[in-house]
């Protein structure tokens, strides 16, 4: 699928200022974990047959997709860009010699069509031990903790300071009062985005969770 995208003149971009700022200055990463209600979604997945690390990866990405904050990146020529749309780059974990594979599923609006195009890409990729090769440029990173319910965790990129797409984790869900918690976790570049953006992004994930049986796919 091609990657498109739209070239930024930050000059006339209205977060232009603030973005300049941010990468002349001061290169922040904000991180905020929040725990999510999850019952309704493992309510959904059970009665439609679905696995729940794809369903959730692909709630967290259409919430992503959602805002343009969450899809700027770099060009070739280092010029600022926003891509059409992200997909998720994600961590399949083998129990069997405790590493990973790590691919990407193309994103789609249709929950099941992008399930299945996740077990697809799981089994085409299933004895890999690796990144894989020529994957789509336009990503973000998501992976999860489902041994542990964790308060707060964080993930440094350590590049120059100019990686921009968001890194999302979740942990193990637990029952508290009745209740499905777990904890999701998110990391974001100060530059394309602020704490109302990421508060934003986790009041609709669970707004999403909650409807999700109300939604025609």
């Amino acid at each position: 699928m091609k990657e498109n995208y739209t070239q930024v003149n930050i000059n006339e971009w209205s977060r232009g200022n603030l973005f300049k700022s941010y990468m002349d200055n001061m290169r922040i990463v904000m991180s905020l974990t929040v725990d999510i209600d999850v019952t309704n979604l493992i309510t959904f997945i059970k009665n439609n047959h679905l696995k729940f690390y794809p369903s959730m990866i692909w709630i967290v990405s259409k919430v992503v997709n959602a805002h343009d904050e969450f899809k700027y990146s770099w060009d070739n020529d280092r010029n600022l860009i926003k891509w059409d749309f992200i997909s998720p780059s994600y961590a399949d974990f083998h129990k069997e010699d405790e590493n990973f594979t790590k691919l990407v599923t193309v994103f789609s609006d249709d929950i099941f069509e992008f399930h299945n195009r996740f077990m697809a890409d799981k089994e085409q990729n299933k004895l890999r031990r690796a990144f894989v090769e020529n994957q789509p440029r336009n990503f973000f990173d998501v992976s999860c903790l489902p041994w542990i319910k964790y308060r707060h965790f964080d993930v440094h990129v350590f590049d120059e300071g100019d990686f921009l797409a968001p890194v999302i984790t979740w942990g193990k869900y637990e029952v508290e009062q009745e209740k499905y918690l777990m904890p999701l976790s998110m990391n974001i570049h100060h530059a394309v985005a602020d704490g109302f953006h990421l508060s934003r992004l986790f009041i609709e994930v669970q707004e999403l969770i909650d409807s999700i049986d109300q939604k025609n796919f």
